[in-house]
Formats: C-alpha cells, structure tokens, sequence
C-alpha cells in the first residue's frame, strides 16, 4: 500500500501536463502511485498520460468516454486510490522539489491525521511568485493536531481542496465525494473540515499554484458560476444533518455571502445581462439560511437591499476611489513642496559640528558598519551626538534604551539631516536629502564587493532590473569617504562610483569584533548557542548563500537542507542564514521554516547581527556571498559551493573568479561538497594555506581599530594614537578584473 494516491484529472493541459506529472515522479520520496484521469480530453493528455504510464508502473490512467468535469473526474479515481492519503493535483499546478518528504514526515510526527493542510505558492504567467498572504496561520496552529472549533483562523485560508491531503480511511468513511459543477471544491472542503477530529498543518511551500494568463476555467464568462448557490446549499445540507456541526451556520452563512459577492465583483465571470439575477439569487439565498443570531454587518450588509442600490454603492466606491488616486500625486507634490521649504528654512541655520546621523540598510536599524562607529564614538567621543533614522516605530522598538531616532520624512528628520556635519551610511541615502556645503557623508559600504555594482550593472540588464544606475550615481555623488578593508574594494568602488569621493583605508568597522574576539564576542556566540539550542559540544557550520540574478525573485535552492543536516552526522548543527533580500519572500517557505520548527536546521536569517552568527559558527559555507570576505577574519575554515558559478557570472558579473582565488576548498556538486565534510578535507592543511592567503589578501587592512580610526580621523580630525596596523597595502595578485583608476 503506498503512503499517497495522487489523482489528477486532465482536460485540455497538454502544454502543463508533463511539467506536473515529472514534478511528481522525480521526487526524493517514491512511495506512491499517481492516478491520471483523462477526462476526454481533446488535445495531446491522452498521449501523454499513456506515454508515462509505459514507462512508470506507478502511473495508472483511466480514459473516461466523455467529458464530466473536474468534481466527477476525480470521484473517478477515488475507487482505484489505495494509498494512505488521497491528493488531489489539479494538471496545470506543480509540486516543488522534496514536498511529498516533508509531507510524509510531517504526517508521521503528526500520527497520521485526518487532514493535513500546507503551503502554497501563486506562480504567474509573467514570472513573479507570490506565497500565500495568510501562510502565518500554519505556522501558528503549532506542532500538534486540532479540530477546526480550536483553530477557526484555519478555514480563512484559500477553501480548495490541492492544498491538503487527506486520510484514505476517513474519506471513505464519511462518503465524502465532489459534486458536478463549478466551484466543487467548496462542498468538499467544508464538510471535511468540519467533520476532521485531527487537522495539522504543514509551514512549507509544497504546491507552485499555476495563475494562467488565460484558460482558467473559474476566469470564463458564464452562467455556469450560478453553481455556487447549488454547492453551498449541499454544504447547509451536510450542516443539517449534523446537530454537533449546527453552531458553523453563522459562519457558513456569511462565508457564503462574501463568496457570492466576491464572484459578482469580478468583471469577468457573470455575463452582463446576468449579473442583476445572480444578485438576486444570491440574496434569496442569504435571506433564507440566515441564522437567528446572524450579525449582517460590512460587505455582506448589502445583500439586505435590492440590485440598484448595490450598484449605487459599487460606483460610489469607485468614485472615491478613483478621487483618492489622483488626489495622491497632489498630497506628494505638497508634501514635497513643504519639505523643500523647510530644507531651504533649515538651510540657513549652521551646521552643528558633534552631529552625527547614522542610517543602514535602508534604514532597518542599528547594523553592520554605522553601528560599530556609533557605538565607538559613544565610548572614545561622547561629546557628539549620535541620531539615527529608522524606517518605522517597529524599527524603533528594536533599538537599544536611550538610542535617539528619528522616521524618515518627518519634521524632525528634516532638522538632523540638514544640521549634521555628519551622515554616515552603509547604502546611498534617499533622493531627496539635500547635501549641504560643509557636511561630510560617509560611506561605509556593505562588505567587500564580489558580484558586480554600480556603474557595472549597465552591461547587465538583467541584474540591473529594477535599479536605476544613474540615479545610484547622482546619489553616490554626495560621498565624500569610502571606507575599504582591502585594495581590491577600492579599486572596485572607483570603477563601479566613478564620483568625486576619497577612498579611506580603515578596515571595515563591524569586522573589529571578528579581529580583535575578547570577552564580549564570546558571551555572544554563547548566548547564540544557548537562545538555539545548540549544544556546546557541537561543530556548527554556517550555511549563507546569496540571492541570484538569473531567477525572477533571488531565489533558488541549491543545497537540500534536510540531507545536508543529516550528511553532517551527530555533533553538528546546521544554521542557516538566508541573504537579506530573501527574509520576507518564498524561500524560507520552501522548507527551511519547517526544518527549523522540526529542530533540524537552525534559522538564524533573522539575526539582525550577522557577526554574531559568524563568531557562534565554526565553519563557513558559502556560494558568493560576500559574507566570505568577513568571515575569512576569524581564520576559521570556509567552503566554496560553486555549483552554478557559470550562471552567476553570466548574470551578475563577478570582479574576481571566487572559484581560483577560493578561501579553502571548492564544490561544484552537492556531492563534493558532502564528501569535503565527510573527509575532513573541509579543515586540512590546503583548506589552510588557501585562507591564509585569501586573509592576506582581502583582510589587509581589518585591524579591530577600524571603528576608532573612522572616529578619530574623520569625525574628529585627530591622528590615530599609537603605531599603525603592520598590515600594510600591497598590490593586487591574481585574476582579478580590475585596473587601478
């Protein structure tokens, strides 16, 4: 018997089909058997269908003599389903790569529940990928099994029936099928969920959702969408029949209104001259299930009046809506009207020579480089006054006690921006602020570059989607210092900012606690270790890859987490940091979510400080990160998984080719890089004479005074004490891309 029965039916998908069924069967876990049913389809499926099914016993097809639609499709391969959970795939969606493993496991930690609920992902015509907007509800609904009266949050979610899979046994006993029609998924899912004594749920993205730009069936003009009074008045009827379900009719009653309205909103879904019956059907309908205590408020308030008057309150909030869009640009330009005015009032107030703003990463709080200043000159030079800008209060919130900040485009950011002598960033401050004569703006920058930046983008139009380079330039143009830890970055920021700044030689200033370690860096990775759990005999190794250029959204799994935990073997720990740009997306929905909650992976992407991870790790794993660079301070060993290196480069540009001028060994293979692991090669003698001389080189001039030495010679114009570092500049070696301007 196997663990999971996939029915799909198949009608008119041949250009989808065979991208569903591979997404299938090529999948790490095979212990399941996929039942296509050709619903009498007239294109290509057939042919398809029995081409798979030739060459994989699993696949079984059954070719129906005539068309019956998506419902009855299915039912048709119900009585052919032996597995132990029935999912049904619609033909144009797809599974992602390991999602039936982490369903499978997810069921046995669970003890095989009625219903298992997970993640999906709208995938769109155009590229884009969009995770489900409400997939906090899975994560919330924790580790064990519940009923839907403990957890109701959980029927907000999409009500389909592809986004759950469902114990055999429990579907068979409750007689539950699918009905004919359209929008058959609804007196499917509500039933089940009412009726399920042990739900669970899956915080994994294991379904791509297909948004096809046209050929979905539910986007038709039709009086066919009349069918959705018929399926939620089979969803009464199975409520009816059961006294301990009775209290859900409040819900199903206005969860029905809401529907049929959302259907009737839509502009192509009712032909015209139908749209006033469907309103009146709709509202006979509500009228007549409606529940004694019943609230009819908000949207499905206007179900209580007549069609006209529905239209009256459509085109009204149209109307305000339309008034609101173009009242916006009018409330910018004032608002940018008054900000110039009190820039240009403010201007004539002098500049106040102990104030310093601090602002990074686009403002999202106290990080990398301006941090470790601030926090030097609040210790050697407490006489300047430090402020920082923060995006949001919630930004604030984060902030340690007795930090002043200010939001962006307030008043008093006005006041600091155009009165500090200095403005130290890590990225370029927005358009609108004003440089005045006299201030001084330091740029700190983000690490040592490896992909391709600034002005290098214009001969990569596909990494420069969505940057405007020369507008990067103009604002680049209010540097006057750029802080570099090695010569090879500044070389790169003169080619990639051809603007009027001075290079600065200090050493980044976050690397100081990876240089000079002490007291403070080790209770750090401590309490790292303790806040994960994380054992403290156990090697931990970092993995953190970077985003790619040549995938729409950055992402792309190039490692497979679970297997690489487990390739580590007994005391190891896995953390993983995602690149900044990928936190809120899809990425973490693929998988590392779940692995994290499981405790086989540790998630550490929302650490705000990224040397904290480093201190805490033991070894490093990387693609092209420029994590490496950072990381390569400590001496600790560092692997290269170059797997896609060509595709990068093709798509980015890289200044240096990282895979010979590597800071221990390379894989090219997940392969190598579990053999690298395996062997112990991740930490012999060559993995240390490549690090020492990717040190020597890229490190040259990190010190752990370079936060003092931005202090004390920027801000306060004062030589540094004592003897400089005795690392000292020498010129560039190897295959780097780059020519001294």
């Amino acid at each position: 018997m196997p663990r999971f029965s996939l029915i799909i039916p198949c009608f008119k998908v041949q250009g989808f089909l065979r991208e569903c069924l591979d997404s299938v069967l090529l999948q790490s876990f095979n212990d399941l058997e996929l039942i296509a049913v050709d619903d009498c389809s007239p294109d290509g499926c057939g042919a398809i269908l029995d081409e798979y099914a030739n060459r994989d016993p699993r696949v079984k097809v059954l070719h129906l003599p005539e068309n019956v639609g998506l419902g009855r499709a299915r039912n048709a391969g119900l009585p052919h389903a032996t597995g132990d959970y029935l999912f049904f795939l619609d033909s144009d969606d797809t599974l992602t790569p390991g999602a039936l493993r982490a369903i499978a496991d997810r069921l046995d930690e669970a003890g095989d529940p009625d219903v298992l609920v997970f993640d999906y992902a709208r995938t769109y015509w155009w590229g884009g990928t969009r995770r489900n907007v409400l997939a906090e509800v899975l994560a919330d609904a924790g580790a064990g099994t519940f009923t839907v009266g403990e957890h109701p949050e959980i029927l907000d979610l999409l009500m389909v029936v592809w986004n759950k899979v469902y114990r055999r046994d429990f579907v068979e006993e409750n007689g539950f099928a699918f009905p004919p029609g359209y929008y058959e998924d609804t007196p499917w899912t509500f039933p089940v969920m009412l009726s399920a004594r042990q739900i669970a749920t899956l915080d994994r993205i294991c379904l791509n959702y297909r948004q096809r730009r046209q050929g979905n069936i539910l986007s038709t003009t039709s009086r066919k969408h009349f069918d959705i009074h018929e399926q939620y008045q089979r969803v009464f009827r199975f409520v009816d029949t059961r006294a301990e379900l009775w209290s859900w009719r409040p819900y199903l009653h206005r969860k029905m209104g809401e529907h049929c309205l959302d259907i009737l909103a839509k502009p192509d879904r009712l032909p015209p001259s139908d749209r006033a019956e469907f309103f009146r059907r709709t509202a006979e309908m509500f009228r007549s299930y409606r529940p004694e205590d019943a609230l009819v408020d908000g949207e499905v308030a206007q179900l209580e009046g007549g069609y006209p008057l529905y239209l009256l309150k459509r085109q009204a909030g149209r109307a305000a809506q339309e008034a609101g869009r173009r009242a916006a640009p009018v409330r910018r330009a004032a608002g940018v009207r008054a900000r110039r005015g009190l820039a240009r009032l403010l201007a004539h107030r002098p500049l106040d020579p102990h104030l310093v703003v601090y602002s990074a990463s686009s403002h999202r709080g106290m990080l990398g480089d301006p941090e470790a200043v601030y926090r030097k000159a609040r210790e050697i030079a407490p006489q300047l006054r430090g402020v920082w800008v923060v995006r949001d209060e919630e930004a604030a919130e984060q902030l340690p006690p007795g930090v002043e900040y200010v939001l962006p485009d307030t008043r008093r950011y006005l006041e600091v921006t155009s009165r500090a002598k200095f403005l130290v960033n890590d990225v370029n401050w927005p358009g609108p602020l004003v440089k005045r004569p006299g201030s001084v703006h330091i740029q700190t920058h983000q690490g040592t570059p490896l992909k391709y930046m600034g002005a290098d983008l214009l001969g990569k139009p596909g990494a420069r989607h969505g940057f405007d380079v020369p507008q990067i330039l103009r604002r680049a143009d209010r540097w006057d210092y750029s802080l570099v830890a090695n010569r090879h970055s500044e070389l790169v920021w003169e080619r990639a900012y051809p603007c009027h700044f001075t290079s600065v030689r200090t050493g980044s200033p976050r690397n100081d606690v990876l240089v000079e370690g002490g007291e403070d860096a080790e209770a750090a990775a401590a309490q790292f270790r303790f806040r994960y759990g994380i054992p403290e005999d156990h090697a931990v190794v970092l993995y953190a890859p970077t985003r790619r250029d040549y995938r729409r959204g950055g992402h792309v799994d190039r490692v497979d987490l679970a297997r690489f935990a487990a390739d580590l073997g007994e005391g190891h720990t896995l953390v993983v940091r995602l690149h900044p740009t990928l936190a809120t997306g899809p990425a973490r929905g693929m998988g590392l979510a779940e692995l994290h909650r499981r405790g086989i992976v540790v998630d550490a992407t929302d650490e705000p400080h990224a040397e904290v991870v480093m201190l805490a790790s033991d070894a490093l794993v990387t693609d092209y990160s420029a994590l490496m660079f950072d990381y390569a301070n400590l001496d600790r060993p560092i692997v290269v998984h170059a797997d896609d290196w060509a595709a990068y480069t093709a798509s980015r540009g890289a200044y240096l080719d990282i895979t010979a001028e590597a800071p221990g060994h390379v894989s090219r293979s997940y392969r190598e890089l579990a053999w690298l692991f395996a062997s112990g090669a991740w930490r012999d003698e060559e993995a240390g004479r490549l690090r020492a001389d990717f040190r020597g080189r890229f490190c040259e001039f990190d010190d752990g005074r370079a936060a003092e030495r931005v202090v004390r010679t920027l801000l306060l114009g004062q030589p540094m004490p004592g003897p400089e570092p005795a690392r000292v500049p020498r010129p560039a070696a190897g295959r780097d891309e780059l020519a001294s301007t």
